[in-house]
């Protein structure tokens, strides 16, 4: 069987050069807020308040988000370990370290964006 230099080169080039998209658009926005209390996480883990995790809905136990801080645009990534929130409007339940991080002890709640980076 005979290839071609340049057959060679076209399949590596078809092979090699597909483009990986990641998408700059937010996967939500809404309301954060946040929890301290101490009981098992839905993914049977012990809560630690002072771990950068966080509790979803929908996504995985174990994928990474960075939650960002609209007005302050400060961040912090956080894994998901736990259900929740349960409260209309909120879309995820950070940690305390991790509302810390993002300024909004005082504050209770604040206005966020979630990007999945895992």
């Amino acid at each position: 069987m005979r290839i071609s230099i340049f057959g060679a080169a076209v399949a590596a080039a078809i092979t090699f050069s597909v483009p990986v998209l990641v998408s700059a658009e937010p996967v939500s926005r809404g309301q954060a807020s946040f929890y301290s209390y101490d009981q098992p996480t839905a993914s049977g883990e012990r809560f630690n308040p002072g771990a950068l995790t966080a509790a979803h809905r929908t996504l995985p136990f174990g994928t990474k988000v960075r939650v960002t801080d609209v007005k302050s645009r400060k961040s912090v990534v956080v894994r998901i370990n736990d259900r929740g929130p349960f409260i209309k409007g909120r879309i995820i339940d950070v940690s305390r370290a991790a509302a810390q991080q993002l300024g909004m002890i005082g504050r209770g709640v604040a206005q966020v964006e979630m990007h999945v980076v895992n």
